[in-house]
């Protein structure tokens, strides 16, 4: 997912889009420990979305946009 498209989102969607992404993340590493997992860039790739989402909503809270 694009930054361009996480900013779109409106505050309720970020953060049921960080929830939503938590629990993806979870499952991964579910999936990685009983040796489930085929793609492990999944991992990574989920990772930065978290970090997108997160600096999108922190951005807000400090009242900067671009």
């Amino acid at each position: 997912m694009k930054a361009s498209e996480i900013q779109k989102l409106s505050d309720q969607e970020l953060s049921q889009k960080h929830e939503e992404l938590k629990r993806k993340l979870m499952d991964l590493r579910f999936q990685l420990a009983m040796n489930k997992l085929t793609n492990y860039s999944q991992i990574s790739s989920v990772k930065k979305d978290i970090a997108r989402v997160k600096t999108i909503i922190r951005a807000r809270e400090l009242g900067l946009r671009r």
